[in-house]
């Protein structure tokens, strides 16, 4: 209970002190590269998140990093824990925003980095609005940034994976980028295994898979391509070398 409150603290903390660093960041330059602006965009936030991980106790180890491509890409991950944003934050070197529940726009402060990390919020209680969100997501793949996804839609809490929604899919056909399956295992050793909100130092591992490149699922089912990416990461769960 000691650790999980010193974490959270130490994260809200974090954030406040992260305001001046916030309103330099939006006011970056335009005629920068968009390579260059999210790597400025997303250096605190990475640390942050790093913080938030080394305050849990927890170690994360990457593996495969050379399997990510250059430019735009939609990373798809399965989803342990509520501790796996952190995790893919701080230890891929591909700057990326995430798609996220609409009701995190509640919380303060945390938003507003979302939004110049080019997250994309989705109320999924409304379908059309949805629909727009997925369109916006596609349009930032366009221009250059990379997106995070979780396509099981909620937390599996281990190792069994749920099936893998295609909606969130349609932003990587629409744009034409290349779709990159991670592997997460650990993350639900930290909180969520304890019960409530009790922390436990964990040996997290990141798996950068192969990535699919646009041409190998454009004009195919959706549904086949989503089925294949949890096998992807199924097996590199079952087997990570």
């Amino acid at each position: 209970m000691i650790r999980m409150l010193v974490t959270v603290l130490y994260g809200i903390g974090y954030l406040i002190c992260s305001l001046p660093e916030l309103s330099r960041v939006k006011k970056l330059d335009p005629r920068l590269s968009v390579e260059k602006r999210d790597e400025a965009a997303h250096t605190l936030p990475k640390n942050w998140a790093a913080s938030l991980i080394r305050s849990s106790g927890s170690k994360v180890t990457l593996e495969g990093e050379h399997n990510m491509p250059d430019g735009p890409v939609l990373i798809v991950s399965n989803h342990q824990s509520n501790f796996d944003i952190p995790v893919l934050m701080s230890s891929l070197k591909k700057p990326a925003g995430f798609l996220s529940k609409t009701e995190v726009k509640k919380l303060p402060l945390l938003p507003k980095w979302m939004e110049v990390m080019n997250c994309i919020f989705v109320d999924r209680k409304n379908k059309r609005q949805a629909l727009l969100s997925l369109k916006e997501g596609s349009e930032k793949l366009k221009e250059g940034h990379s997106l995070i996804i979780f396509p099981e839609g909620t937390r599996s809490k281990g190792d069994d994976l749920a099936e893998f929604k295609t909606g969130a899919l349609r932003m990587a056909a629409g744009a034409g980028v290349p779709i990159v399956p991670v592997a997460i295992d650990g993350t639900y050793d930290i909180m969520e295994k304890q019960g409530g909100w009790r922390f436990k130092p964990s040996q997290v591992k990141v798996i950068v898979c192969k990535p699919v490149q646009a041409e190998e699922y454009t004009g195919r089912d959706l549904k086949t391509t989503a089925e294949e990416l949890r096998q992807t990461i199924a097996k590199t769960l079952r087997n990570p070398s």
